[in-house]
């Protein structure tokens, strides 16, 4: 599924890390923009940029969210990657230790 036809609404963003369970700080800094810029896109109070917006998305994608496109049926959406016990997992093995490094998960 190609996630990047569209561009992310706010309320997908702010859903989408909640359900990542990631930080503001966290999510800023992988997308290379300001906690503040992404507050205020989230909850509506100023827009950002087309490129901020993918930077953003591609950012919470990689914490494992989800962006499901409008469609004929339904209206756009986000969700985890990985059901809950995966997630479990994951968040397991990443508190095993050893050198940080990255990764495709």
């Amino acid at each position: 599924m190609d996630t990047h036809n569209s561009q992310i609404t706010p309320d997908q963003a702010r859903a989408a890390r909640a359900l990542v369970e990631v930080s503001l700080e966290n999510i800023a800094q992988t997308a290379g923009l300001e906690p503040g810029q992404i507050h205020g896109f989230e909850y509506g109070h100023h827009s950002i940029d087309a490129a901020s917006t993918e930077r953003l998305q591609r950012a919470l994608e990689h914490y494992g969210a989800v962006f499901i496109p409008e469609d004929e049926k339904r209206g756009v959406g986000v969700r985890l990657k990985h059901n809950a016990s995966k997630a479990r997992s994951l968040k397991r093995w990443e508190n095993e230790g050893g050198p940080v490094a990255a990764d495709d998960i």
